[in-house]
């Protein structure tokens, strides 16, 4: 019988891996690898999640991030993205695997899976969170670098073994903490590009365990049907993939097709990176939908 309450019978980490036209987003490789990590201090298991249409075959490429085991629902109905289905099949799951910690990448479906798989879980969610931390002494080395707290004048718990999620707070002025002592599973949106992916490893993606798990998710279930995916540009910039960005913004605006192929190449010649744009220069008209650039956004600095 399913208890969040009942913590210890709770155990391992689980990633949800998000798939879209046969790939795995890459945000899910980044946590994956944080994952490992946290499972590791835990000294438990690290399973991945994947669930759609047709996707057994990528299973060993959650496997060659660090995951132990990956789970796979697969189901026509779950081709494309809904949220009444995606909820309750990662619920089903959840009730029948009891993870302790379970991850969700803050992407635009995973801001909308996230809370909405909480409530049904009856647990807590932080959402977007840049720091994840298991192991308390790890977690006081991260303010000592990060923060002005005088960590070593504090009592703290040197055995708490729970899940602490680090998040920008107002307006990212300064960084909140959150735990979740009273309910599991911990779950955490954690937003794409502020952990570092791990190098794949071929050998633990041959070696991973897959199990499969049927769904009784049946056309009742859903109370939404996509009808139609219509994309508004050919082709997207990754930025949240890129090593390099060139940004530009609403300074190009004299001249924006010169300015952008000066930008274009500026990127190339630092080493196949990609052209983003700030957000002013977006809302502003500057640039349009026509040109192949990444929307960029505000940096937001930690403070403690």
């Amino acid at each position: 019988m399913y208890d969040c309450t009942d913590i210890k019978s709770f155990s391992g980490v689980m990633v949800f891996c998000e798939a879209r036209e046969g790939k795995i987003n890459t945000t899910s490789f980044e946590l994956l690898s944080e994952g490992r990590k946290l499972a590791d201090d835990l000294g438990t298991e690290l399973s991945g999640l994947l669930i759609g249409k047709d996707v057994k075959g990528l299973a060993g490429q959650i496997g060659g991030y660090g995951a132990d085991k990956v789970y796979v629902v697969e189901s026509p109905l779950l081709e494309t993205y809904t949220t009444d289905a995606y909820t309750k099949v990662i619920s089903d799951v959840v009730h029948e695997k009891k993870p302790e910690i379970l991850l969700i990448g803050a992407t635009n479906i995973g801001r909308d899976l996230g809370p909405r798989c909480a409530a049904r879980l009856h647990t807590g969610l932080t959402a977007d969170a840049t720091h994840l931390d298991i192991d308390t002494g790890k977690y006081l080395d991260f303010l000592r670098e990060s923060s002005t707290i005088d960590v070593d004048s504090m009592k703290w718990d040197m055995e708490d073994k729970g899940l602490k999620m680090t998040r920008p707070a107002f307006g990212g002025h300064l960084m909140a903490t959150i735990i979740c002592p009273r309910f599991r599973p911990q779950m955490s949106t954690v937003r794409p590009g502020v952990l570092k992916c791990a190098e794949f490893d071929q050998a633990k993606a041959d070696s991973v365990v897959i199990e499969e798990l049927k769904t009784d998710l049946s056309d009742a279930d859903l109370k939404t049907r996509v009808l139609e995916v219509v994309k508004e540009t050919k082709e997207i910039v990754d930025l949240l993939g890129a090593e390099v960005i060139v940004s530009v913004g609403q300074g190009i605006a004299k001249d924006p097709e010169k300015g952008i192929a000066l930008a274009s190449e500026l990127a190339e010649v630092l080493g196949g990176g990609v052209v983003g744009a700030s957000r002013a220069a977006v809302d502003a008209g500057f640039i349009s939908g026509d040109h192949q650039v990444g929307q960029t956004g505000k940096t937001v600095r930690p403070h403690i």
